[in-house]
């Protein structure tokens, strides 16, 4: 994809995901084909999730002397937040913010909900929007104003060995989310320069996008006692001691919509996971004078008959030519598209076409025919993926000189190196090679020969280094 910017804010237009000409910088209209997506995309979010939490829903206002308890959390923020000073025509006592993130929300609640070890563990998570005052170039679902496919976890505990068995907790979650949609990422330990503000530490899911750029996905925070101490969150315990309890947070967003529409498309517009898309087959009927009756009949059969397996499907009968309907389903990104006319029903066959590699097939139209598709959209979705994490493994790039660094990155590589794991050293790292420092992704074992880049210390992690969004 040359350019893939341009097409990026292209399709979002064309394909009816997003209309970004909302008179707000920043912020954008879910069209109805998007908002489905969108929908879907929460579905699989919202069952995984309901295993572990409860989901709730807090206001969007914040008042700011909550928000301005946790010292080190909003200073985090301060630039970014928007503020609330009137009410009609009247000043505010007090300014309201419109939650950048929902920790200074929800913890004055625990606060009050949380008095014994029988209360504990509390796990909610909430969906909805957050507002933040973005000044770098904004583009729809990437970098914007209104995050509104905000999903954000929230949990306290008891110890902090529960507390950290819940940030691998969270992390499975969102692997099994990232997979669901065939979308790769690199799990790595936030540098402590770089962590969420607050937390004792965070780990982030990056993924690479076709111009060679990383976005963060997802992140996951073991807050530790920060939080408690300063909202004087605490419990009795068995031993009817009071102690402040161990809480995580951890949030996912557009951005891994974003990332499905950026890493499957192509030049011919989007190639959706069969899990998110609206419609997961199009039945396109060819129609001439003669047996039109019998072919839509046929179609109409076959559609009742995946619609009762919870195959989302539509027949696509516009009056339009077979090939302007094949452009428009492509540019869509249906995974699997039928066709029947008179010579295929008389045959007592359809012709399938997949999506993400144009290749055509022929089925029977018998009692196997709705597992033969299912089979389809399954072998689709195994194929986007293996495709995605094989490009993705070739962008991850370990160089052992420091003065490679910048040229790795220059070819659109993850670049990793070996790192001490100190601050400063790190910090250096991230100047000479003029891009973000991912953190570590992975820990050397301390018999290790390897070297950190920069110093020349006994390594103790593979870092890295990305171009990013």
């Amino acid at each position: 994809m040359e350019n893939f910017s341009e097409w990026f804010h292209n399709i979002i237009e064309t394909a009816d995901i997003i209309d970004p000409r909302y008179p707000i910088k920043g912020m954008g209209v879910w069209l109805p084909y998007g908002f489905q997506i969108r929908k879907n995309f929460f579905k699989i979010v919202t069952d995984l999730m309901d295993k572990e939490h409860d989901e709730t829903s807090f206001p969007l206002l914040i008042p700011e002397e909550e928000l301005a308890k946790e010292g080190l959390h909003v200073k985090g923020f301060e630039d970014e937040v928007y503020w609330v000073t009137k009410g009609g025509q009247k000043d505010l006592n007090e300014k309201l913010a419109l939650r950048p993130t929902s920790e200074t929300a929800i913890y004055p609640m625990f606060s009050l909900w949380i008095r014994s070890h029988i209360d504990l563990p509390i796990k909610i998570y909430q969906k909805g929007s957050t507002f933040r005052y973005e000044t770098k170039h904004t583009r729809p679902m990437i970098r914007v104003r209104e995050i509104t496919s905000f999903v954000e976890s929230h949990t306290a505990h008891s110890s902090p060995e529960e507390a950290e068995e819940q940030v691998q907790t969270g992390i499975e979650i969102y692997k099994q989310i990232f997979d669901s949609l065939a979308v790769p990422y690199l799990i790595s330990k936030r540098p402590e320069w770089d962590k969420f503000p607050g937390a004792d530490y965070t780990m982030a899911f990056d993924t690479v996008f076709p111009d060679g750029k990383t976005l963060q996905i997802g992140t996951v925070h073991n807050l530790g006692q920060t939080f408690a101490k300063t909202f004087d969150i605490t419990f009795e315990n068995k031993e009817g001691q009071h102690e402040y309890v161990y809480q995580t947070c951890y949030g996912i967003s557009d951005r891994v919509i974003a990332s499905a529409i950026a890493i499957h498309g192509d030049e011919k517009g989007l190639v959706l996971p069969p899990a998110i898309a609206p419609v997961q087959v199009v039945i396109v009927p060819i129609l001439f004078k003669k047996g039109a009756e019998e072919v839509l009949d046929k179609c109409n059969e076959i559609k009742d008959a995946l619609s009762k397996d919870n195959i989302r499907v539509k027949i696509d009968d516009r009056d339009i030519r077979p090939g302007k309907k094949f452009f428009s389903i492509e540019n869509k990104g249906i995974p699997l598209r039928i066709e029947l006319g008179p010579r295929d029903l008389k045959a007592n066959k359809i012709v399938v076409v997949r999506r993400d590699n144009g290749e055509k097939s022929e089925l029977t139209i018998d009692d196997n025919l709705v597992s033969s598709i299912k089979d389809l959209l399954n072998d689709i979705h195994d194929d986007l993926y293996k495709k995605a994490w094989d490009k993705f493994n070739k962008s991850l790039k370990l160089v052992e000189d420091e003065k490679d660094i910048k040229e790795s990155i220059k070819e659109g590589n993850i670049t990793e190196f070996y790192w001490c794991g100190d601050t400063e050293c790190g910090k250096e790292i991230g100047k000479i090679s003029d891009e973000d420092f991912l953190g570590s992704s992975e820990d050397l074992d301390e018999d290790t020969d390897k070297v950190c880049v920069h110093c020349g210390k006994k390594a103790k992690h593979i870092a890295s280094v990305a171009k990013t969004y």
